[in-house]
């Protein structure tokens, strides 16, 4: 059977309808990862990598336009880094390092505060340690250091880094439409109250 992006063409329409009732329903992203992924027996990073993918192909291929038809879905576009720009990530997180500190911190002091950046560098190096190691290696070397590191033990690292700060701003997208939600209430209350005592100063 065909597959698109690692996905049977059934497993990605099942993911697809669920994520689009899920999203009718009210839910989050990342909450809908996590519970496709536990139905399915895959992890919650690998159902939202997956997903991004997919919806990064949505113009290109054909089987993908044909899974979206007539279904509101997207994700926040995400801006590559150009190949300068990750050689500049690199040094930074590795100068950063080199002063002792964990992957997670030394790239917290780059972001400074940025979730959103925070979670594309952890990304980034995620991803080059994954498929260019040498890569590191090789910037770290043009700054004098040492980029051997326990490769598979930083990766489950990372990994577990990017859920938790996926999670975390989840989270604070949560604590903000709850709030929206209780001033729409209490502003419509507030109208409420004002046409009943126009309606009444009438009669």
């Amino acid at each position: 059977m065909n597959k698109i992006n690692g996905y049977t063409e059934e497993e990605a329409k099942s993911l697809v309808e669920y994520i689009w009732a899920g999203k009718q329903a009210g839910k989050t992203l990342t909450c809908l990862f996590e519970s496709y992924g536990a139905c399915h027996g895959r992890a919650k990073g690998s159902v939202r990598n997956y997903y991004y993918a997919l919806m990064k192909n949505s113009n290109g291929d054909e089987r993908v336009k044909k899974l979206l038809d007539g279904k509101a879905l997207a994700v926040e576009e995400i801006r590559e880094f150009t190949e300068e720009e990750t050689d500049e990530a690199l040094r930074k997180i590795l100068a950063e390092r080199s002063k002792g500190l964990s992957v997670r911190r030394a790239i917290a002091n780059i972001a400074a505060g940025d979730a959103k950046l925070m979670l594309r560098l952890q990304n980034k190096y995620r991803n080059v340690l994954k498929k260019e190691p040498e890569r590191i290696d090789r910037v770290a070397a043009e700054l004098g250091l040492s980029g051997r590191t326990d490769r598979n033990f930083l990766k489950r690292r990372l990994e577990s880094e990017i859920n938790a700060l996926y999670d975390r701003l989840a989270q604070s997208l949560k604590a903000e439409n709850a709030r929206l939600t209780e001033e729409n209430i209490r502003l419509r209350r507030e109208n409420d109250a004002l046409r009943a005592r126009m309606t009444f100063s009438r009669k």
